[in-house]
Parts: structure tokens; C-alpha cells; sequence
């Protein structure tokens, strides 16, 4: 196999690693864009780094690092969301439903 072939072989492999990533970022980013998605359904397949791919090429740098900024960017969403549920879920535990309160009644002063 020539120098050549060699280096178009591991730029295209480079290149199919951030293509798999940059479809993760997407699922991610279309499932907090979709407010009425079941987030219970988690994605079919997981991204997973490659492994003995060596050095990502020069030329892919660019992409590699807008993927990243795309990652970092979804990872702050879900993180705001899910201090935004907490927040939600500890205000509905305070508020009073009608039902049967489970306290007392009266208090005993005679002790």
C-alpha cells in the first residue's frame, strides 16, 4: 500500500468517526429541541471512540472542534434543564392537592 493510500485511508477513517459523532450531537440536539420526545427512550446506539486511529489529520481540526463546541454546548442545555426540573419538582412537593393531609390534627398542650 502506497504513502498515499495510506494517509487518504486514515484521513477517511478519521473522517467516518466524526461523521458518527457529529449524528450523536444531532440526536442529541434534536431531542432538546423536541419538547414532547419521551427522553425515557434512550438513543439505539451509542457513540463509542474509535480506537487506533492515531492523530486526528490537521485538516479535520477544524470540524472536530465544532463538534466539541456543539457537545459542550448540548451538555450545558441538559444540564439547565435538569436544574430547571429539580427546581419544578421541589415547588409541586410544597403545594397543597386537596387530599387528605398527612399531619396533625391538633396539637396536645397538656403535656
Amino acid at each position: 500500500m502506497s504513502t498515499t493510500s495510506q494517509a487518504v485511508d486514515w484521513r477517511n477513517a478519521w473522517a467516518a468517526a466524526l461523521d458518527e459523532l457529529e449524528m450523536d450531537v444531532a440526536s442529541v440536539e434534536a431531542m432538546l429541541a423536541d419538547e414532547h420526545r419521551h427522553a425515557e427512550t434512550p438513543p439505539a446506539d451509542l457513540w463509542k471512540p474509535p480506537t487506533e486511529l492515531g492523530a486526528l489529520p490537521l485538516e479535520l481540526k477544524p470540524r472536530a472542534d465544532e463538534i466539541l463546541t456543539r457537545q459542550l454546548a448540548a451538555a450545558e442545555e441538559i444540564a439547565r434543564r435538569l436544574t430547571a426540573n429539580r427546581q419544578q419538582m421541589s415547588m409541586t412537593s410544597r403545594i397543597e392537592t386537596g387530599e387528605a393531609v398527612k399531619r396533625p390534627v391538633y396539637l396536645d398542650c397538656a403535656m
